[in-house]
């Protein structure tokens, strides 16, 4: 029985929304499984290769944006930008962890009150969460203008 790969939910929502960057992804990915070839594997299987698709996509959209041609002359200001650029990694990384509570199904209200508690008991705010699963979905950054960033 032959079964192809259909990326589902979550996944098949972030290679659409980096289709423009699928030259990356697809490198990526052809590195990863190329290192796993080599590192002894004899078969790759479903659950791996998925892992290395997850692997590859997460990268590319937590990717820093592109810094500007000229980068910040100012010392503070570019280890600024890097810290930025860590925190908003690290809130990707929660928002996956909230979609895995409250999934991308539910409306923002609904996923409110499936969130509630879990934020309550990490320490941040219902906002925060949501924003964060927000960006997971998305991948935009604006999604965390006003919360986190």
């Amino acid at each position: 029985m032959c079964r192809s790969f259909a990326p589902q939910g979550t996944a098949a929502r972030a290679l659409i929304a980096l289709s423009s960057r699928s030259g990356d992804v697809a490198e990526l990915i052809t590195r990863r499984l190329a290192a796993l070839a080599h590192s002894g594997l004899k078969a790759l299987d479903e659950p791996t290769v998925r892992a290395v698709v997850r692997q590859a996509v997460r990268a590319v959209r937590t990717a820093p944006p592109v810094p500007p041609a000229d980068p910040p002359a100012d010392p503070a200001l570019a280890a600024l930008r890097r810290v930025v650029d860590e925190l908003t990694a690290s809130t990707y990384a929660i928002g996956e962890l909230m979609l895995e509570i409250a999934p991308v199904y539910l409306s923002d209200t609904d996923a409110a009150d499936v969130l509630a508690l879990l934020c309550e008991k990490i320490g941040e705010p219902l906002e925060h969460g949501l924003a964060a699963r927000r960006y997971a979905m998305s991948g935009d950054r604006r999604a965390l203008h006003g919360t986190v960033l």
